[in-house]
């Protein structure tokens, strides 16, 4: 594994010169296609050197990563012809695709702690020098000080861990379990500001609208995910406890789940509407995790990988309409339909994805997560059957109000779609609906 750390930090003198943009970005791919090359399909830990390691959980994470980082590139070309600090905003991408790529590799709870909290300030930088208006600040102190006081106890937890069980590799604790009902909360609080949870959620939407495009992308494809990968590494210590009490945490991120869809019907910000929507995805996510069910693990983990993609995607055509429009209202871009009819079917078929239509894996996803869900209590189908519901309401609502409708006068015609955007979005929805034929691989690692 070190091999691959060794590439991405040989690409950091790369990025001093801002020449070497589409070069960095071509190695993101070709570091990825390597990847696949390398791995054999194995649910136990391999090509274990020092202190990484990778199986099947990790190893889709980490492919995830490197895939939205290049994509990242492509889509920020903006900033690339406006020479807006090109070196240092390539360098930012590249320290985040390490910090995240040593976070899902790290089999020491320590050291993945260490690289989960060091994520943050590549991403903070994004939002802060790159973001668009003056409330990037607010956004940036909430995305840190949310994170920050929830990471704390989980740091005192892990030190705990080391002190009573003399160890710290996440591979021995389905041989272990810890019996202390703060230790639980501690253990498990961090991961819910992050990945978000209901209640703990409000630094989602403002990081989202604040952040350029590479930010909303990072934030929506990976950073959210490491809250759901942390969980199904630490529960095997968790097991007595959370089958007493995940419950509770069940119940809110359901409501909480039902509550956001309706706050997505009030929008009309774009980007608002489309972090709100991950909020939601992510309550079923976290519930369907929290049953500890075999359908309920790798649901999650399903519906990890396909939102990652699919909100990646959403973001990059919000910022097509906002590059063209200079606005991120959906009063304003109202009427797509006449002046970019091409991307109007990239909006159609991303938000078919968005609200689990067959073929994505989404679908494969929500389907697990349901049986999970409504396996633990069959009372949660009311509660699941209005966040299906709406999941399709506010992606029609996306779809329809943004291409159907009177256009915005001051609107010219002449808009056009570069081939390099459709590229981006092709490459999002490619693999969200084609790898629904090898998804035994999403329910392989629980074995």
């Amino acid at each position: 594994m070190l091999k691959f750390l060794f590439m991405i930090l040989f690409m950091i003198p790369l990025s001093l010169n801002k020449k070497n943009f589409w070069m960095v970005q071509n190695f993101l791919f070709f570091m990825m296609f390597l990847m696949i090359l390398f791995f054999s399909f194995n649910y136990y830990f391999l090509k274990i050197s020092y202190f990484l390691g990778m199986d099947l959980l990790s190893y889709g994470l980490v492919i995830l990563t490197v895939w939205i980082c290049s994509l990242m590139m492509i889509s920020s070309s903006s900033i690339y012809l406006n020479n807006n600090n090109i070196k240092y905003f390539i360098l930012m991408i590249i320290l985040l695709l390490m910090f995240l790529y040593l976070s899902f590799f790290s089999m020491n709870i320590f050291l993945f702690y260490l690289f989960f909290e060091s994520s943050l300030i590549p991403t903070l930088f994004l939002i802060l020098g790159w973001g668009y208006q003056p409330e990037r600040l607010q956004a940036g102190i909430y995305l840190l000080f949310y994170t920050l006081f929830a990471s704390l106890p989980l740091l005192f937890s892990i030190f705990y861990i080391y002190k009573n069980l003399f160890f710290l590799d996440m591979f021995m604790y389905m041989f272990s379990s810890v019996f202390y009902f703060f230790f639980y909360l501690s253990m498990i609080f961090a991961f819910f500001v992050k990945m978000p949870m209901f209640i703990v959620h409000l630094w989602l939407p403002k990081a989202h609208v604040e952040a350029p495009v590479a930010g909303s992308m990072i934030l929506a494809g990976i950073l959210l995910k490491l809250g759901g990968y942390g969980l199904l590494r630490i529960f095997p210590l968790l097991l007595f406890f959370g089958m007493k009490y995940n419950f509770f945490f069940i119940s809110i991120s359901l409501v909480g789940g039902v509550l956001i869809s309706f706050i997505c019907l009030c929008q009309i910000d774009l980007k608002s509407l489309i972090a709100y929507s991950s909020v939601a995805h992510m309550g079923i996510v976290l519930s369907g995790l929290l049953t500890f069910s075999y359908w309920g693990l790798s649901g999650s983990f399903t519906l990890m990988l396909a939102h990652g993609l699919c909100s990646s995607g959403l973001f990059c055509l919000a910022n097509m309409s906002y590059e063209r429009m200079g606005s991120r209202s959906l009063m304003i871009n109202k009427g797509m339909l006449n002046f970019l009819p091409s991307l109007s079917l990239w909006w159609f078929l991303l938000c078919a994805g968005n609200m689990a239509a067959p073929p994505t894996l989404n679908l494969l996803g929500e389907i697990s997560l349901l049986n999970s869900i409504i396996y633990w209590s069959f009372n949660s189908m009311i509660l699941l059957s209005l966040i299906s519901f709406f999941s399709a309401a506010y992606s029609l609502y996306l779809f329809s109000l943004s291409q159907q409708g009177k256009f915005y006068s001051a609107s010219y015609s002449f808009f056009n779609i570069y081939l390099r955007e459709y590229m981006v979005l092709f490459f999002h929805w490619f693999p969200l609906n084609f790898l629904i034929l090898k998804s035994s691989i999403c329910f392989f690692w629980l074995f």
